[in-house]
């Protein structure tokens, strides 16, 4: 017997279970996923109830979800799979009406990945790109390890531990002007925390980088709006910065900030990316310095992570989301690996730093009121 020692093992595809319930959108999703040599569907769900009922018998690497749903809807779905059976989860849009994108994030909250739209119309430009970007989104999510969470989407266990780098952790600087926030792969459902107990009246204004995919920038801005206090907006061009908003940028453009004022920039992608955290980052470090706070959020990649050391070396306070609080700890882990974390913490704990800074910052502006009207 003759033993080829030079070949080399098959690599294992990705197994892929499609949750849909239309047939021609079946066929089209299957065909797309079936296209690329590592990935493989296989099993097909028209409703919840069939997929809840599939994953007794199968094991998928990813499942693609669908919005609507006849039965238990796409929602309902995906909390029972991460109360369960945790699979990493991609919400396939087919709209891109806000209200069906609003509740593509809604399925985010509940625990799903990211989302990307579904690849429709045939034979057009938008058909391949909106191919390629499902193809890529499966490969990158399939390596996700996710957790359980209950009903609500919450993460079942939660680590308490604080992860300062410092001994005595101090309290969030008062002096500060701006926060600027960088995220990607599960960063809708941490922006939510952090920001979730902020009032209207939060004496700083908030920019927040989010990768996401084409289209998706409206629902976003609607479903953080539905579910926080602050004034949630896409930011216009040469926007004067307010305290008590959050800016959310223009797709396909990088967002930076001089003057006090909003500005966009088509240059090129950075590391794939337009808007990019970097450019943020990188703006924020030089025009507002130790007057600025930093926050880097779970997400694949490096994305913001040299450029949070930028702002750390010019005096800013600088967070990075923890490991176990992460969905994917690349860009925080890159910006701690890299020493540009003053904080490293957990979403509760950057949640009460910034609901603690936002009562100092309060009583010291009121006591200032006071001292005004003595004199």
């Amino acid at each position: 017997m003759i033993f080829d020692t030079d070949s080399k093992p098959e690599k294992r595809k990705t197994k892929v279970l499609v949750v849909e319930d239309s047939l021609p959108a079946q066929k089209i999703l299957v065909s797309i996923i079936d296209s690329d040599p590592n990935l493989e569907v296989i099993a097909v769900a028209g409703s919840g109830e069939d997929a809840l009922a599939k994953l007794e018998e199968i094991k998928p690497d990813v499942i693609t979800m669908d919005v609507h749903l006849p039965g238990m809807d796409g929602l309902a779905a995906t909390r029972k799979i991460m109360e369960f059976s945790p699979v990493p989860i991609i919400v396939v849009s087919a709209s891109t009406l806000v209200t069906d994108i609003e509740r593509a994030f809604e399925l985010i909250e509940a625990g799903a990945l990211t989302a990307v739209a579904k690849p429709i119309n045939i034979g057009t430009g938008d058909f391949k790109v909106s191919s390629k970007l499902l193809i890529q989104t499966i490969k990158s999510m399939a390596n996700v390890k996710v957790v359980k969470r209950n009903s609500r989407g919450n993460l079942a266990s939660k680590t308490k531990i604080s992860h300062s780098l410092e001994v005595e952790p101090r309290p969030l600087p008062t002096n500060l002007e701006l926060i600027a926030i960088g995220a990607s792969t599960g960063g809708p459902k941490a922006v939510q925390e952090i920001l979730s107990k902020l009032s209207a009246r939060f004496p700083l204004p908030v920019i927040l980088v989010q990768h996401i995919a084409p289209g998706f920038t409206a629902g976003m801005k609607e479903w953080l709006s539905q579910n926080l206090k602050l004034k949630v907006k896409i930011a216009e061009e040469g926007e004067k910065l307010r305290k008590g908003f959050l800016y959310l940028s223009e797709e396909d453009k990088h967002i930076t900030v001089l003057n006090g004022r909003l500005v966009y920039s088509n240059d090129a992608t950075i590391a794939g990316h337009r808007p990019s955290v970097a450019r943020l980052f990188q703006s924020v470090a030089q025009e507002y310095g130790e007057r600025s706070l930093g926050i880097i959020l779970t997400g694949m990649g490096v994305d913001g992570a040299a450029e949070l050391l930028q702002m750390k070396e010019r005096g800013a306070t600088t967070i990075a989301q923890n490991a176990a609080s992460s969905v994917v700890h690349g860009m925080p882990g890159k910006a701690i690996e890299l020493g540009a974390a003053t904080h490293v913490m957990n979403l509760e704990e950057i949640k009460n730093g910034l609901i603690e800074l936002e009562k100092r910052m309060k009583s010291i502006n009121n006591t200032g009121e006071r001292e005004v009207a003595k004199s």
